[in-house]
């Protein structure tokens, strides 16, 4: 089967089986899927708990070349990845609509900006509109720390020209830093608990 990324790239199996393998090798306190890994566990724990109903939205994926070897299966032998138009995770807590995106970086000092994308941001100004609550969550692996973002705050950042980062000790100031955990391993509702107080939100449960 093959599969083609947005910049026309095709999708090798060995190299994602390589991929996956050193994934496996390395611990939760490096990058990328690891993180992803982490939090898609934590939303597991909230919805096995009744807490909240969260997940991560499918990778959009068109379907190019078919073969029906059988009247009762059929083979997907092309298909492209499509470009996200949103973010990572939505769902629902304490009668809010949820809506993030996670990013990680190997940087110790910022977060670049470079990392998010203008429909992602466009769609987070079109979730806040709609009272939403938009926030990105943000891991510097080096360090092993993570902050919640209010989103807000990101597309001021994105905004102003001058910025191409989002500096730790600015994040320091502005953001929530979450304690990594074990159930849940990224215990972020804590942060939209903290958000919302901070807030002064009274109108929902």
């Amino acid at each position: 089967m093959i599969f083609h990324y947005p910049n026309g790239k095709v999708y090798h199996k060995s190299q994602v089986n390589a991929s996956t393998q050193l994934q496996k090798a390395n611990t939760f306190a490096n990058r990328g899927m690891k993180f992803e890994e982490a939090i898609n566990e934590s939303n597991r724990y909230y919805l096995n708990h009744d807490i909240a109903v969260i997940h991560k939205k499918p990778t959009p994926v068109q379907i190019v070349q078919v073969d029906y070897p059988r009247r009762s299966a059929a083979v997907i032998k092309e298909a492209y990845f499509k470009e996200a138009s949103t973010t990572d995770y939505n769902g629902v807590y304490r009668g809010y609509y949820l809506d993030f995106e996670a990013k990680v970086t190997q940087n110790k000092t910022s977060f670049p900006l470079k990392n998010f994308h203008q429909h992602q941001i466009d769609h987070m100004k079109n979730c806040l509109k709609q009272n939403g609550l938009c926030f990105v969550l943000l891991y510097f692996s080096s360090l092993k720390r993570c902050f919640y973002l209010d989103s807000a705050s990101l597309i001021d950042f994105w905004e102003n020209p001058e910025k191409k980062s989002i500096r730790l000790d600015e994040l320091e100031q502005l953001a929530i830093e979450i304690q990594l955990g074990i159930a849940p391993r990224v215990p972020y509702l804590i942060a939209v608990d903290q958000f919302i107080t901070n807030k002064g939100d009274t109108t929902h449960g």
